[in-house]
């Protein structure tokens, strides 16, 4: 098969525009109102770049129109080549004044609590011109959209990475998780408490493809107990720390959630092998913007408050 050039200068960035806006929109008319172009010029613009590929990039179905296998796969690098020149766009606004721009972060339970509340409030403070937008789903959901430009860092508990070549990791700080409760909760009453007199009251577990389920786990086997039968799965931390506040659930969650809601308490049995790592997710390759790289230093000021912090009440 012929190999394609697609340097040739043929291919043009209207091009990668409308492209992704038919996919975006699912259907020609509304992308060409969404472009503010006539529907006529768009569909003309849309055959140019088949022609120039060689295959078919949508086919129309009874809703509309659908990416084809060609389609898909030059949506992808579509959608990173238009991301790049976003970042490259907002890089020279950056460096020309330092005051304007966006960071987009996606989070996980982990870090979303404490540790990024703190650092928008004090980078607001100090460039309320930059916008941040924040995105919170699961790790490998927000993977993707990482690599192709859509987000610039995941902040959250630092997930293996080894079979992702493209990603590289910062640590932040790292702190033990507690088994928590409400203040009120009976299990608070129990004489020399265990893990296995837990197992009657229902619990909130994390989803079972987060690190921090795996971990929880590997405790139970340990002890030689099933997981809890009545179980709620859940990583929404507004959601957990609500029924953990209003019934008589229990769930594994990070020290500094304990220690910055007084209708919550920590109960004493250790989890001396689950630790969170919190942390950053980049690319591996290319620099931030200015407006992420601003973001970032306001992360490690918190991030060692935090770490600050724990120390001191540990000591």
């Amino acid at each position: 098969m012929r190999t394609i050039d697609l340097l040739n200068g043929r291919v043009k960035l209207r091009h990668l525009t409308l492209v992704v806006a038919i996919a975006e929109h699912g259907a020609v008319s509304h992308a060409a109102d969404h472009l503010r172009i006539a529907q006529p010029a768009l569909t003309r613009s849309l055959r140019e770049l088949e022609h120039i590929l060689g295959v078919d990039l949508f086919v129309r179905g009874p809703r509309g129109v659908r990416p084809t296998l060609y389609g898909d796969a030059f949506l992808e690098h579509a959608r990173a080549v238009l991301a790049e020149l976003r970042r490259a766009g907002e890089r020279i606004t950056g460096l020309a004044d330092g005051e304007v721009g966006t960071v987009t972060i996606g989070t996980l339970l982990a870090g979303s609590n404490v540790l990024l509340p703190r650092a928008i409030a004090t980078l607001k403070e100090d460039r309320p011109g930059i916008t941040v937008v924040v995105q919170e789903a699961p790790f490998d959901t927000q993977i993707p959209r990482l690599l192709e430009g859509d987000i610039d860092l995941i902040l959250g508990r630092l997930n293996p990475i080894d079979d992702l070549p493209g990603l590289r990791q910062i640590t932040l700080y790292s702190e033990p998780v507690r088994l928590v409760v409400r203040r009120g909760h009976p299990a608070r009453s129990v004489d020399g408490l265990a893990l296995g007199d837990l197992l009657g009251f229902p619990w909130v577990l994390p989803l079972e493809q987060t690190a921090l389920r795996h971990e929880l786990e590997q405790v139970f086997h340990a002890e030689g107990l099933p997981l809890p039968g009545n179980r709620t799965e859940c990583t929404s931390i507004t959601t957990v720390r609500t029924l953990l506040q209003t019934t008589d659930m229990i769930a594994a969650i990070p020290e500094s959630l304990v220690r910055t809601d007084d209708e919550l308490v920590a109960l004493p049995i250790p989890l001396s092998s689950v630790r969170r790592s919190v942390g950053i997710t980049l690319p591996a390759r290319g620099s931030l913007t200015p407006s992420a790289r601003i973001m970032l230093e306001h992360l490690h000021t918190h991030a060692a408050e935090i770490t600050d912090l724990m120390e001191a009440e540990d000591g």
